[in-house]
């Protein structure tokens, strides 16, 4: 059935203090759209700053697709709040555009050219363009406009110390990478349920297939849209975020060096498709940065990561390799159209019972081929997840549970973890998040995409995107700001534009020095 995870459980509620201090941040995308509700062609706002030095809000593939980054924190409260202050302040500096509230882009012209994200004249800057156009030429424009959440966890210290009786982080680095990886291993196994509950992508603008194939039974309605009945998360099957190659990565999370070598391995390794691509047009134009498997570490697109904080100049591989995984990164969340900020405290509690969840129930190794059936589950959850009586296969196919049954076991365990963490602040948030949740297993008509999917029906994609992108602006330009003001985002915006300066200055000198050696 599912893993077991009982003994740590009992566990965990004689030690409930070993979760405080759990840290939280998030990354959203967002398209600008136009008034008309396709997609903006202006470049970033620069009263925003430079998007290459900004804490808070940078680019992402294009010009048009904003994201806002949080600090980390270990308040839900205020985590959300700090998001919804970057949100009400790009609301007031937009001028007549708009925050699209989709993951699935809005209609864009046939012709319309998506310029990719600029970040100055700097080397830095440029490679940054340059992985940009690879990721344009390599999987096409229109893929890399898909908006998504991405959310930053690590547990506190005060829990490796007592779930792994590590004392100091350094000494400790090979206990806590083996923990993240446990929770990596069974987020594959049970992690479709993030799109079963929360995926809100079941349907996209027919200008998102212009020129592509594929074998998904789509149904078009008649405000011209394409969906499937029972799909909760387009952006996450084959049509999104997915590495071409990803047969031939061979990545695996049983130990951290393995994953480090795979990783290594596939940024090294040519591949024949972007070979013959070449890495430089006739004009001299970069097409791509190299012809690897993968152009950097970025580009390996899964739903959970291991992360570690870099140094200047330092790989994430080699920061991993160094000081080991210092969090996780969980890249499954469609964007929630029903919040102004694209995310909800719901969401985020369910992770966190999730994750912990993860992290102490039995987590045995897994190869690649137990990955790519993983994998075979989640298409049935991301396509048909919805569907009456949809399975799941567990022990490589061995054994079939419906999804209730396999949610309402998995709830069972969460609750106990949700009492534990509610015992924290004296608050059932975490008790209440299970209650309401359970229901959804039990009704797949309660997701988000289920619920989605039928206002899309009613109303039409453009005319829904528009109108809660015009609802949400309205709305969040009102509020005040609450923990930022508007000379924070002034003074970074201005703090960002003199790093930038700085770094190209420095570029220079030492381009000069490099000229007057030859």
């Amino acid at each position: 059935m599912i893993p077991n995870a009982s003994d740590a459980l009992f566990w965990l509620e004689a030690h409930p203090n070993c979760l405080k201090g759990i840290g939280r941040g998030i990354e959203r995308e967002t398209l600008r759209i136009r008034p008309d509700g396709f997609l903006a062609t202006t470049q970033h706002p620069k009263s925003f700053g430079s998007p290459l030095t900004h804490q808070w809000i940078t680019t992402d593939f294009a010009e048009a697709l904003l994201e806002f980054i949080t600090p980390v924190y270990n308040d839900i409260d205020h985590l959300l709040t700090f998001l919804r202050d970057i949100h009400r302040y790009v609301s007031n500096e937009l001028g007549d555009e708009l925050m699209w509230p989709m993951s699935m882009p809005c209609k864009i012209h046939p012709n319309q050219k998506i310029q990719l994200a600029q970040y100055g004249s700097s080397y830095i800057g440029q490679m940054k363009t340059h992985y940009r156009q690879g990721l344009k030429n390599r999987y096409g424009a229109l893929i890399q406009m898909i908006s998504g959440i991405h959310y930053n966890f690590s547990l506190p210290l005060s829990f490796w110390k007592e779930w792994a009786g590590v004392y100091n982080l350094q000494d400790g680095k090979e206990a806590i990478s083996e923990g993240y990886l446990q929770i990596i291993r069974n987020y594959y196994r049970l992690g479709w349920v993030i799109p079963y509950l929360f995926g809100a992508s079941p349907a996209i603008c027919p200008s998102f297939m212009n020129g592509r194939e594929s074998t998904l039974p789509f149904e078009r309605s008649q405000n011209d849209m394409l969906s499937l009945p029972y799909a909760t998360s387009l952006r996450l099957s084959d049509l999104g975020y997915i590495n071409r190659s990803e047969s031939s990565l061979d990545i695996t999370f049983n130990n951290l060096s393995e994953y480090i070598s795979s990783l290594k391995t596939a940024i090294q390794t040519p591949s024949e498709e972007f070979v013959a691509m070449g890495i430089k047009d006739k004009n001299g134009n970069w097409l791509q940065l190299n012809t690897n498997i993968l152009q950097i570490e970025d580009e390996l697109y899964i739903p959970i990561r291991p992360k570690r904080m870099t140094l200047s100049g330092e790989s994430q591989s080699d920061a991993l390799q160094r000081r080991g995984i210092e969090y996780i990164e969980v890249r499954s969340l469609d964007i929630n159209p029903f919040s102004p900020i694209g995310v909800e405290s719901e969401q985020i509690r369910f992770l966190d019972m999730f994750l912990i969840w993860c992290a102490l129930a039995d987590s045995p190794s897994i190869d690649s081929m137990g990955l790519a059936f993983t994998r075979q589950n989640w298409n049935a959850v991301i396509t048909e997840g919805r569907k009456f009586g949809q399975t799941i296969n567990m022990d490589y196919g061995k054994t079939k549970y419906s999804i209730s049954e396999i949610g309402h076991r998995l709830l069972h365990d969460l609750n106990r973890i949700a009492k534990t963490l509610d015992s924290l602040s004296q608050i059932p948030h975490y008790q209440h998040v299970c209650q309401h949740l359970k229901a959804s297993f039990k009704n797949p008509d309660l997701t988000y995409s289920a619920r989605f999917l039928h206002k899309l029906k009613s109303q039409g994609l453009k005319s829904t995107g528009l109108s809660l992108a015009t609802k949400y602006r309205t709305q969040l330009s009102q509020e005040a700001l609450e923990i930022l003001n508007n000379h924070h985002f002034i003074n970074e915006a201005r703090r960002s534009r003199i790093f930038q300066k700085k770094i190209e200055i420095k570029d220079k000198r030492l381009y000069r020095l490099h000229e007057m050696k030859k």
